[in-house]
Order: C-alpha cells, then sequence, then structure tokens
C-alpha cells in the first residue's frame, strides 16, 4: 500500500479568530484525505455501507501537534497505510505545509456493520483493492 496525498486550502472557517487553524479543523482534514483515499481505491463509503452493509469507523487516534497552520495555507494531507489487520487498518497520516510537517497522527479504522456497529472482518475484495 502507498502513500496517499490530498491537497486542502485552509479557509476562514477553518480557523480561530486569530487565523489560526482551530484544532478540530484538523481532524477534519485528516477524514477528507481518509474519504479521498479510500474513493481512489475504487471505495465509496456510501457504496460500502448500502451494499455490504458496512462502514469504517476511527477507534483510536493519536495526535501530534508541531506547528501551526494559518489561514490561507495550501496543506497536503497523507495517508500512509501501515497495516491491515482482520478488522482494522492502522495508519499514520501528516499535515503538510510546503513540505513542512505540522501534524503526524496514527489511525486505527475499525471495519463495524452499519446496523449495529460490531467490528466485522474486512472483506477480501476491500483488501485487493487498497493493496493496488
Amino acid at each position: 500500500m502507498s502513500e496517499f496525498r490530498w491537497p486542502v486550502r485552509v479557509y476562514w472557517e477553518d480557523t480561530d479568530a486569530g487565523g489560526v487553524v482551530y484544532h478540530a479543523s484538523y481532524l477534519r482534514f485528516l477524514e477528507r484525505a481518509r474519504t479521498e483515499w479510500l474513493r481512489a481505491a475504487g471505495i465509496t463509503q456510501s457504496t460500502l455501507a448500502e451494499q455490504s452493509g458496512l462502514v469504517f469507523v476511527v477507534s483510536r487516534m493519536q495526535l501530534h501537534f508541531r506547528a501551526p497552520a494559518r489561514l490561507d495555507d495550501a496543506l497536503e494531507i497523507t495517508v500512509k497505510p501501515l497495516q491491515a489487520r482482520r478488522a482494522s487498518l492502522e495508519l499514520e497520516q501528516q499535515i503538510l505545509c510546503q513540505q513542512t510537517c505540522l501534524l503526524t497522527a496514527s489511525v486505527r479504522a475499525a471495519c463495524v456493520t452499519a446496523d449495529a456497529f460490531k467490528p466485522t472482518p474486512i472483506p477480501e475484495s476491500i483488501l485487493e483493492k487498497l493493496h493496488r
């Protein structure tokens, strides 16, 4: 599995009164990149839920804030798959601004049933798409 990159621009709505990105905005940036990573692999979350009854949910996340992003910054969000377990994916993410790392994130995304949110094995067809 190779690293995926997704561009994000910082808008006013992403910042606090001082023009610095509010900490919760980083979570949205990370989520968008994970969603686009899946989409690039041919997996849309709505189709996965409708056809397979499965969804991926964050079950664990550790963040390390290194430097602030600011209004109008052009960011690049990375997704690097580390390991596919039976019912979860281990991912490393970064938020970069002009090659400077602003944030690192360690993420576990669990595969669960859409109706009861019970952990379930990741289908082999999904794993194959992610390995391309």
